[in-house]
């Protein structure tokens, strides 16, 4: 099947695919006479299995991993359970990240009183030199 055909049956779009292939996690795919990319099953269900770990958030390094583990069937559990592992402390320190970040719109959103007059406790929260403004955000 071609790239259009690939990428519709694994919901992997057709410029994605041709990047997972620069960068090496998946193969080169075989050509055709005609030199169009020829897929078969095989790497569409390789694809399903990168879509799937890219949308539980596992980085392009991390999915690499992955499917060679997939790939080895003498492989230990407990590789694919660090890498997992892994991640879901990647996850957790997103989910802090965003608290804090709500938690910092929440109150500047508190300060503003929302009518027609000019002063705006949000934009004074964004502005630099703000709050002990380090560069680093609020």
């Amino acid at each position: 099947m071609n790239i259009g055909q690939a990428a519709k049956r694994s919901g992997v779009a057709a410029k994605t695919i041709r990047y997972y292939e620069e960068i090496g996690l998946i193969p080169a795919a075989g050509r055709t006479a005609s030199g169009y990319r020829d897929y078969g099953d095989a790497e569409v269900e390789t694809l399903k299995f990168i879509q799937k770990a890219r949308s539980l958030g596992f980085s392009v390094h991390d999915v690499g991993d992955l499917l060679t583990l997939w790939r080895d069937r003498d492989r230990a559990s407990a590789d694919v359970r660090r890498i997992a592992q892994g991640h879901v402390l990647a996850v957790e320190q997103k989910i802090a990240a965003l608290q804090a970040i709500r938690q910092t719109l929440e109150g500047l959103i508190s300060r503003c009183h929302g009518d027609d007059r000019p002063d705006c406790p949000i934009l004074e929260g964004l502005a630099p030199g703000c709050c002990g403004d380090t560069g680093q955000g609020l």
